[in-house]
């Protein structure tokens, strides 16, 4: 599933190619990959995008009629922009580069051209979903903050109160792993598998300690550790290996360049030389330093 930079790299794709255009059509080929909720055709057809924001994982698509295009790309989601630059985010398939509509098209939009595109008919944008677990909601600008699981996220991590709110929604969770409770959204928006085990490593904090043994600065440290390595992403354009390329067809190469354990096991550790192990933590993939990253002491 994506995590926090990488849907940021999607934002950014999107923000260059298709804000300024108005949706001429729209084209539903699942009805549980595209629903109005609140809003109609006559509040998307001929309305402007004029803004992309994110908030958390999930993509807010602002439009000129007062609604907007919510979406979450799940595990198998795709964005694929075809007209004059062609760009492509999300699962790696021969969707990116295939003709399309193809099987796993979900949703087509069909864009306006810009000005400058004086002598180009358009462009279209399609949805993808080979698992038909990603969605697009049409709905009232005003209302997406009200999405339940919107009302439940915790903080981004580059707000400016981000870790005091972190530091008082993990506190709510003494019991818990702490990968477990960094990986929740309510604690903090956006992180996954990979920026949880890059985070750990870097505040030297195994990843099956208890919330309730850590201390304040340890905490504080692992907050740190993940705005610190998602900035780092987001500046090389997002990090799941392939899976996202940049709206100027370059991918993404954080792990390439910077991971310091996730998919390293079997590799010297890049702090102390230990050889990085996968283990399993919270039922997921967990790649440690054992050296590094002491595992908790067991307690009578």
């Amino acid at each position: 599933m994506p995590e926090l930079p990488e849907v940021e790299t999607v934002r950014r794709g999107l923000s260059e190619l298709i804000v300024g255009r108005r949706v001429l059509a729209v084209e539903a080929l699942n009805d549980k990959s595209f629903e109005y909720v609140g809003a109609s055709d006559e509040d998307l057809i001929g309305a402007k995008v004029t803004e992309i924001r994110r908030r958390g994982k999930v993509l807010i698509i602002d439009l000129s009629s007062g609604c907007s295009l919510v979406g979450h790309l799940k595990m198998t989601g795709q964005m694929v922009f075809r007209g004059g630059s062609d760009w492509a985010a999300g699962h790696p398939t021969d969707s990116f580069v295939g003709e399309l509509p193809d099987r796993s098209t979900r949703v087509m939009f069909e864009l306006s051209a810009r000005p400058k595109e004086a002598n180009f008919s358009g462009a279209k944008l399609f949805f993808n979903d080979q698992r038909k677990f990603g969605w697009i909601k049409l709905m009232p600008t005003a209302q997406v903050e009200d999405l339940p699981f919107l009302q439940k996220m915790g903080p981004e991590p580059f707000w400016e109160t981000a870790e005091s709110e972190f530091l008082r929604n993990i506190r709510r969770h003494p019991r818990s792993l702490v990968k477990a409770a960094i990986l929740d959204q309510t604690v903090m928006a956006g992180i996954g598998n990979i920026y949880a085990d890059e985070s750990l490593w870097a505040a030297k904090v195994h990843p099956a300690t208890r919330v309730g043994d850590l201390s304040d600065r340890q905490l504080r440290q692992i907050f740190q550790a993940a705005r610190a390595v998602m900035t780092k992403s987001i500046e090389s354009g997002g990090s799941t290996m392939k899976n996202y390329i940049r709206a100027d067809g370059t991918r993404g190469d954080y792990l390439e360049k910077f991971a310091n354990v996730f998919r390293r096991e079997g590799q010297a550790c890049r702090r102390c030389g230990t050889t990085i192990e996968k283990i399993r933590v919270a039922g997921r993939g967990t790649h440690i330093c054992p050296k590094c990253q002491h595992p908790p002491t067991a307690k009578a």
